[in-house]
C-alpha cells in the first residue's frame, strides 16, 4: 500500500498510452473512405504495351537508306505472299469450304489443262494456220469445254454429298461453294491457295 501512493503521476498516464505504429498513425490521418493504391498494398501494376505496336513484337531500327527501305518492302511482301499460299484469304475460311478444297485437289481436274489448252486453240485456230489444223483447234476447244463441265458436275455432286453427311446444318449456300470449288479445279495445281494439303488419290 505505501508504495502505491509513491508512484508519480507521469507513471500512470505512461501506462495508459498505447504504443500507435507509423502504419497506424497514417491510417488516422487520412479522410474517412480513402482506397488504397496497388503502391501501397505492395502490388506492381503491369506495364501496358505501347499504343499501335503489337505486344512482343521486335522494334526495328529505321532504313539508312532507299535501298534499305526497298528491299524491307520486298520482303514484306515475298512473307505476306507465302502466308497467303498457306493460309488463303477471308473467302478461304470455313470447314465448308476446307472440305471442298480437299475433294478438289484429292483428285487430276481436267480444267488445270483448261488455260494451256485455250493457248493452243487461240494459236491453232488463227487462220494463218491450215484448215486441219483449224479443225483439230476447234475439236480440243470442244472437248476441253465438255470435260470442264463435266468435271464440275462431279465435283459438285461429291461435295454436296459430304457437306450434306459433315455439316448439316450448314448456312453457306451450296451455289457459292460449287462455283468456289470450280474455280480451284481450274487453276494450276502448284498456283493454288490455300496450298494442297492433300495427295492426288487420298480419301476425302
Amino acid at each position: 500500500m505505501p508504495s502505491l501512493f509513491r508512484r508519480k503521476p507521469t507513471d500512470l498516464v505512461e501506462e495508459n498510452v498505447t504504443a500507435v505504429t507509423p502504419d497506424e498513425a497514417t491510417d488516422a490521418a487520412r479522410p474517412r473512405g480513402y482506397t488504397p493504391s496497388k503502391k501501397e498494398l505492395g502490388k506492381e501494376t503491369p506495364k501496358r504495351p505501347t499504343v499501335g505496336r503489337r505486344a512482343g513484337a521486335v522494334e526495328t531500327r529505321p532504313p539508312a537508306n532507299k535501298q534499305e527501305a526497298r528491299e524491307r518492302r520486298r520482303a514484306a511482301r515475298a512473307e505476306a505472299a507465302a502466308e497467303f499460299r498457306r493460309e488463303g484469304g477471308p473467302r478461304d475460311r470455313g470447314p465448308e469450304r476446307v472440305l471442298a478444297r480437299d475433294v478438289v485437289d484429292s483428285r487430276r481436274t481436267i480444267g488445270t489443262w483448261f488455260f494451256g489448252g485455250a493457248l493452243i486453240v487461240l494459236i491453232g485456230s488463227s487462220a494463218a494456220m491450215p484448215p486441219a489444223v483449224r479443225l483439230v483447234s476447234n475439236l480440243l476447244w470442244g472437248a476441253l469445254a465438255i470435260g470442264v463441265v463435266i468435271d464440275s458436275i462431279l465435283i459438285s455432286r461429291k461435295i454436296k454429298k459430304l457437306v450434306t453427311e459433315r455439316f448439316p446444318k450448314t448456312e453457306l449456300r451450296m451455289g457459292s461453294l460449287y462455283l468456289y470449288a470450280i474455280m480451284r479445279s481450274i487453276t494450276f495445281r502448284r498456283m493454288r491457295a490455300p496450298t494442297p494439303r492433300v495427295k492426288i488419290g487420298d480419301k476425302i
